[in-house]
């Protein structure tokens, strides 16, 4: 079984997918497997553009869990899709020194839903799990990945609504 943790980069893969791993649970970063699939480099945007149908063709199938902001393109059992209030997600991309463009760009694919309606759109929703990280522990969100990949807790999305946050993005 391949499990996929999504969201909007600053919504905390890295550091649950770092918490299964302490767990036990076999855990793949999926920017270790896009170098092969680069387009070009985003210097203003400090971001890299890879051939993201290239990169799911070739995509070797992983027993575990396989985290990054594009997981829920790839063929995973379930996909757990992590949410963070926008103005605390600005927080945590500013920390991350990332150019205020792109703390606006990401703010915006947040507040709009944007990796959660691209969950729903490749996958049943019954196998979709919207979480939203912003107060909670690391340790908490991997306990509800693990009682959502064992059906322990039902799939759920589409009740977290940053909407508002987007007037103040304006």
């Amino acid at each position: 079984m391949m499990w996929g943790i999504t969201g909007t980069p600053g919504t905390g893969k890295s550091s649950v997918a770092g918490e299964l791993a302490a767990r036990g649970y076999p855990t793949l970063h999926l920017s270790e497997t896009t170098g092969a699939y680069t387009i070009e480099e985003d210097p203003a945007r400090q971001t890299t553009i890879i051939d993201e149908e290239q990169w799911v063709a070739g995509f070797s199938p992983f027993e575990g869990f396989v985290e990054g902001h594009l997981a829920h393109l790839l063929p995973c059992d379930r996909v757990v899709v992590l949410r963070c209030r926008p103005d605390v997600l600005a927080r945590r991309l500013g920390k991350r020194h990332y150019p205020e463009a792109k703390i606006r760009e990401n703010l915006e694919a947040e507040a709009l839903d944007v990796i959660l309606i691209e969950t729903i759109e490749e996958h049943p929703p019954d196998h979709v799990l919207e979480l939203d990280s912003t107060y909670r522990s690391v340790s908490e969100i991997a306990d509800r990945i693990v009682d959502f990949i064992h059906e322990k807790i039902p799939p759920s999305h589409g009740t977290i609504d940053w909407s508002e946050f987007l007037e103040h993005l304006v």
